[in-house]
């Protein structure tokens, strides 16, 4: 089984049609739909999220119009601006309503262990719904509006304190800002992308260690390009950390299983980083298992009424 565990509706020109070919060309079973919701000004325009409705560039109304089509292939996310006095009731709906089982994905010029931020996530830990965080650093974009750039989460020391103000909240890292730590060279705050052999010293490999409530979100050029520019030193971090590594891709090209099968990992590493560790997470039942429950249903549902008749 493969669990896609980060992507998005609408995402760089896949309607649902195209997504589902997608999966179906790579072997997913499933796939973590994410929604990012988030005020005009804190995103840049792209034709990679063309903003099918109000709540920001990827709407959580998109995740579930691809749900209700596609029943059984996804897991729903949604994340909304912890900012907003009504946030939690709307996480609580989300959940209750739609059977959203991720909170993420969480992308907002804030700090991540603002007060607020820290409400939802304890909130999302008493629910036992994992959530994902997006990092950028500061870096020019060129534009004076309607930001002169887009950072986001406020850096790896306030993503650690968000991490361990919430212990009984489950954390999957992402983006540029979060896999660039991986290496001590202190390239995160200079360059997007690092490159070159991984150094001592990474933060990133400090904070796994010490916090066991943070995995790793696998997706997109930024997990990528930290795994692959340094293959050995990325092969014994998979090892260290197999059981806190989540596949995922953030984008519709086959790259990450291309690089992690070329690896030589172990077939049960392969299997948490594929799927294990997805499901031991946001737990669903295969197809063969919900038709073997319908049975024994139906076969318990016979038992009571023979007993009921004879009674």
């Amino acid at each position: 089984m493969i669990i896609d565990a980060h992507n998005h509706p609408d995402w760089h020109g896949h309607d649902l049609d195209k997504v589902l070919a997608n999966m179906k060309r790579y072997k997913i079973d499933k796939t973590w739909l994410l929604s990012w919701e988030c005020p005009a000004d804190e995103f840049g325009f792209s034709k990679a999220m063309p903003r099918l409705g109000p709540g920001g560039p990827i709407p959580f109304s998109r995740c579930i119009s691809y749900a209700e089509r596609a029943p059984g292939a996804f897991i729903l996310g949604h994340a909304p601006d912890p900012r907003r006095p009504e946030a939690l009731d709307e996480m609580g709906a989300a959940i209750e309503i739609y059977g959203v089982r991720v909170c993420g994905e969480l992308k907002l010029r804030m700090m991540l262990d603002n007060p607020d931020a820290l409400r939802l996530f304890r909130f999302c830990g008493e629910k036992k719904v994992p959530v994902t965080v997006h990092i950028d650093y500061e870096f020019n974009s060129g534009n004076r509006y309607p930001r002169p750039n887009w950072w986001y989460g406020g850096g790896i020391d306030a993503f650690e304190r968000a991490i361990r103000a919430c212990p009984e909240t489950i954390f999957l890292g992402h983006a540029p800002g979060f896999w660039a730590h991986i290496s001590g060279d202190d390239q995160y705050d200079k360059v997007a992308y690092p490159k070159g052999k991984v150094q001592p010293g990474g933060k990133l490999i400090r904070v796994l260690r010490e916090c066991p409530n943070l995995y790793c979100d696998g997706s997109a050029g930024s997990c990528h390009g930290a795994l692959s520019r340094d293959p050995e030193f990325a092969r014994d971090f998979l090892l260290e950390f197999q059981d806190r590594f989540l596949y995922a891709r953030d984008q519709f090209d086959n790259v990450h299983q291309e690089f992690l099968n070329g690896l030589g990992l172990p077939k049960n590493v392969l299997k948490k980083i594929y799927s294990g560790n997805a499901l031991k997470l946001v737990p669903v039942r295969s197809e063969v298992e919900g038709r073997k429950s319908k049975v024994e249903g139906r076969k318990t549902s016979r038992k009571a009424k023979r007993a009921s008749l004879s009674a």
